[in-house]
């Protein structure tokens, strides 16, 4: 099988032009979570006090934080088995999570709303610490980044369930927890879908590569 899978994708990584484009992918997505964690720090730094939201107002606290995070971690590591058994993906799906971890980042620092009164904190996590904080709330990339998954491997049935099917367990999680306001989870989609398709636009080649099959 791995065989099969490495000749298959063979013409792919022979490619300079194609194994440079995942260099700058991947350069493009290690910066992009420097200015995360900048922005991360910020927004927690100055949050103000929490307000009120009608669905947190309303549902008792469930800790579903084992879930977010190991969930969270188990959810990268399928993505990232996902493209190297598809490598064209690599290009898109390196820059379009940049992009959205940029435009998160941007949203996060503009409006510095704090937590919920009550919450459920998140279980201590060396790998998910480096990317969460307290005041990065608008909009919840737990929600967010397994919807975006599921917009690039559109074309594969089974993986747009799977990753629409995390996306909602996510973001009903986050509310459970109380760690996200509803206006956190609910416009994740709608400006995930946006930065989707910004992505297209500003990343034609590698978009080509995924489009043309």
């Amino acid at each position: 099988m791995f065989r099969k899978i490495i000749d298959k994708n063979k013409a792919y990584w022979s490619q300079k032009e194609f194994v440079g484009s995942i260099i700058f992918g991947f350069l493009l997505l290690v910066a992009s979570l420097f200015i995360n964690y900048s922005a991360g720090s910020f927004a927690t730094e100055k949050a103000g006090i929490g307000v009120t939201d009608l669905f947190l107002d309303n549902v008792p606290i469930i800790d579903m934080g084992f879930l977010l995070v190991y969930g969270a971690i188990a959810l990268l590591f399928f993505i990232l088995a996902i493209v190297l058994f598809e490598p064209r993906y690599l290009p898109f799906t390196l820059r379009t999570l940049a992009l959205f971890i940029l435009v998160r980042s941007i949203f996060i620092v503009l409006t510095h709303i704090g937590p919920y009164y009550e919450f459920a904190p998140l279980p201590p996590s060396k790998i998910m610490g480096q990317i969460t904080f307290g005041g990065d709330l608008f909009f919840s990339g737990h929600t967010g980044v397994p919807f975006l998954m599921a917009l690039i491997f559109w074309k594969f049935a089974r993986l747009r369930f799977i990753f629409i099917a995390v996306s909602v367990i996510f973001g009903i999680s986050v509310l459970l927890s109380h760690i996200h306001y509803s206006i956190d989870v609910v416009a994740a989609f709608f400006i995930t879908y946006a930065i989707f398709e910004m992505a297209k636009n500003f990343f034609p080649k590698s978009y080509k590569l995924i489009s043309e099959f």
